[in-house]
This record gives structure tokens, sequence and C-alpha cells, in this order.
């Protein structure tokens, strides 16, 4: 009778190690799949979002007179801005060309040489 007892409690003992052992596991693998997830925000979301926030300022910045190149890759000089359109010059003809300001790419440090002075 004693060893039936016996082997119940270790058996008893044995599934609860068991059970302690599968918790650990199971925390283990939450506690993994948080640091998946903080690794990726700070490597992917959160330089997205710091770019974006830098092009919007840009925009935000423009003026007339300021160099800029579009998405399509033109070099122009703004004339004017109006809510959402923004109005370049393109060229030695002079060219007038009404854009969206979401497709203004960078804006430039310097007028080129030979680009004509925009008329304010």
């Amino acid at each position: 009778m004693l060893d039936i007892f016996t082997t119940a409690l270790a058996e008893t003992a044995e599934g609860a190690d068991a059970g302690l052992n599968a918790a650990g596991g199971m925390v283990s693998s939450l506690i993994m799949i948080a640091i998946m997830i903080a690794v990726m925000y700070f490597a992917m979301i959160r330089p997205q979002r710091k770019k974006e926030k830098a092009v919007k300022n840009m925009l935000d910045s423009l003026q007339p007179g300021n160099r800029i190149t579009t998405i399509g890759g033109l070099h122009a000089t703004i004339e004017s801005i109006k809510d959402e359109d923004i109005y370049i010059t393109l060229g030695h003809d002079q060219n007038r060309v009404c854009i969206a300001r979401w497709a203004v790419r960078s804006v430039e440090d310097a007028p080129l040489e030979n680009d004509a002075e925009p008329e304010i």
C-alpha cells in the first residue's frame, strides 16, 4: 500500500514538473515574440515614420524661388504655390507647368547658372 502511495506521489510530482516546463516554454515563446516585434518596430517602422515626417516638413517649407527636382526627374524653379498646386518654370524657354505638391522629390540648395531668376 505504501508503494502505491509513493508511486502516485512521484507521478504527481513529475506531472507538476511537466506542467511547469510547459508554462515556462510558453512564457519564453511570448518573450521571444515580443522581442521580435520590438526589433521590427525599431528596424522598419520607426525609420519609415521619420522619413515621412521629413518629407512632409520639406513639402510644407516650399517657397517661390526654390530649385526643385520632381519625382519624374525634372529640375525646375518654383514660380508660385496655390494650395496643393505648384507652378514651376522649366528650361531656357521658361515653360510654365503646374504640378502637384506631392510630386516634389527634393529641394536643391542653389539655382543653376543658366536658369533665369523667377519673378516674384
